[in-house]
């Protein structure tokens, strides 16, 4: 199963970093290829839920998201279903000595006929991972 994972650290508090990240709205500022995320239930525990929509490789693909797991300033967890594959995004959240430390770990399941593009995927991922870890930087700096 294809993954990537990428660490930005930024001098702001982890309390402003979290509150940031673990509303998943604001992938639509963070994320270059969200087009729109709406929260459809929930609070932002576990159980929320989110619609996604993001355009990769020029095709538009929305996204169901459910938050699996919270622990406040230290993990955020939360998987979605892409119709053809299953996504499971993790956000660890570290203090560091002047700010605020957070890895970004996707995983990616393609099922079905997706499963035959899964061998051009890893190339594909860095690139995108690339741009969401300077996206991501950029957006927490100037929190």
């Amino acid at each position: 199963m294809p993954s990537v994972e990428r660490t930005v650290t930024v001098d702001q508090p982890i309390e402003k970093v979290w509150t940031y990240l673990s509303d998943f709205t604001t992938t639509e500022e963070w994320d270059p290829p969200t087009v729109s995320t709406v929260r459809t239930s929930g609070e932002g525990g576990v159980g929320t839920t989110y619609t996604n929509v993001s355009k990769f490789l020029g095709n538009e693909t929305e996204v169901k998201y459910v938050v699996t797991e919270v622990v406040p300033h230290q993990r955020f967890q939360i998987a979605g279903d892409a119709g053809s594959m299953d996504l499971l995004d993790t956000m660890t959240f570290e203090a560091t000595a002047t700010g605020t430390s957070v890895t970004y770990h996707a995983e990616f399941s393609p099922h079905g006929a997706a499963k035959l593009a899964e061998p051009l995927m890893p190339l594909a991922l860095k690139v995108l991972a690339d741009k969401v870890a300077a996206s991501m930087q950029e957006k927490l700096a100037a929190l």
